[in-house]
């Protein structure tokens, strides 16, 4: 089954070195970090709020690296992403190194061991491990990143999926004038449009088949991939190309029977809950006032709002299945939503705030409340006009 990691409970760490003392330039390693960070913060991808997509940009020493990410493999329960893009290095003992902006060519210590990293992930409680390398092994001409046999092997770490641009015999590309490195380049392109005829969910092993082909239909290096316990299942996403977003204003009908709903399955945290119903809207491709509107009153567009944006788990249920209903997500999915709900209510009273507008201003429709102050106002005399 496939996996969407829950944002609350899931961390990400993106190193980029673009900058060197000693070696080739790689500006477009900048670009990828910031583009890849607000790819991962998308509603339709992981939702991870800024504070856990920590970027580290030409870092200064190792300890720093290392520093932020212990950090966020002490804090990540549900899934660790950790992303490098830079120049590779290969030192005597033929093992991984990972250039820094002081790095050297041969020169033991001038940047981080791969092995450092693959030990910190281990030590964390995280469930799944993505690992992506975007690295060279340095010293080539600018504008190139240098691949080497053997790199996936080397950086294989048990229970997770890597990742990597440089295949086993060719070399991965910084192409000159590109705003992106060719491998990270096309992965965001995955993010940000989805595959044609893809799954619902942007599963890893999807991903890596769709790299090849495209990589390979534009004569670029093919990369490879590794994955240790079933992490393949795990997703980046939502495939925004496996069915367009419900038109504003569209009937429901039965289409909404038949749309891939997004589901609150292996949600954790009341942080996730809120990104899971944040992507209910996006695939309605309903505005929030739209969602109030087709709601016929039961829940304002304020309501709606604050629903989508609290970071604690709703007191009550009342506006969740309104909100769910005026998607037009199907009542069957909706109790699946309740469980959800109810599971976390249980596991986590301390996700349960104080009661917020969404909580207390789903109303009846605007016709049920005009008959009900008719009927009041008649009973004290005050339905006559004066």
């Amino acid at each position: 089954m496939s996996v969407l990691p829950d944002p609350g409970a899931s961390r990400a760490v993106l190193i980029g070195s673009s900058q060197f003392d000693h070696l080739e330039q790689l500006p477009a390693v900048a670009n990828n970090l910031t583009a890849l960070a607000e790819a991962l913060s998308l509603p339709t991808s992981w939702g991870l709020a800024p504070q856990n997509c920590v970027v580290v940009s030409n870092p200064a020493s190792n300890d720093e690296v290392m520093a932020e990410l212990r950090s966020a493999v002490e804090q990540a329960h549900d899934t660790l992403l950790v992303y490098y893009a830079g120049h590779g290095l290969i030192d005597l003992q033929n093992a991984l190194q990972l250039a820094l902006p002081k790095s050297r060519q041969g020169w033991v210590g001038s940047a981080l061991p791969y092995d450092w990293l693959r030990q910190a992930v281990l030590a964390g409680p995280a469930d799944r491990h993505v690992l992506v390398l975007d690295c060279c092994f340095g010293g080539l001409a600018l504008g190139t990143m240098a691949g080497t046999p053997g790199l996936a092997d080397q950086a294989s770490v048990e229970g997770s999926y890597l990742l990597a641009a440089a295949s086993e015999t060719s070399y991965a590309l910084a192409p000159p004038g590109e705003t992106y490195t060719a491998f990270t380049g096309e992965l965001l392109e995955v993010l940000r449009l989805g595959i044609p005829g893809g799954p619902e969910l942007l599963e890893l092993d999807a991903v890596y088949r769709h790299l090849r082909l495209s990589l390979g239909a534009k004569a670029r290096p093919m990369p490879q991939a590794r994955n240790r316990n079933t992490s393949a299942r795990l997703a980046l996403g939502r495939n925004r190309a496996f069915l367009p977003g419900l038109p504003i204003g569209a009937s429901v009908g039965s289409d909404s029977v038949r749309r891939a709903w997004p589901a609150p399955d292996g949600v954790r945290t009341a942080e996730g809950f809120t990104a899971r119903l944040r992507e209910v809207r996006e695939t309605s491709g309903l505005t929030q006032k739209a969602v109030s509107q087709r709601s016929g009153g039961r829940i304002s567009e304020g309501s709606v709002r604050t629903l989508l944006n609290r970071e604690t788990l709703p007191r009550t249920w009342t506006a969740v299945p309104a909100f769910l209903s005026a998607c037009g997500v199907p009542d069957e999915q909706v109790k699946q939503w309740h469980a959800a709900w109810t599971r976390l209510r249980a596991e986590q009273p301390s996700a349960m705030g104080a009661v917020q507008p969404s909580d207390g201003q789903v109303t009846e429709p605007a016709t049920t409340r005009g008959a009900a102050w008719r009927r009041l106002t008649g009973r004290i005399g005050r339905s006559k006009p004066r």
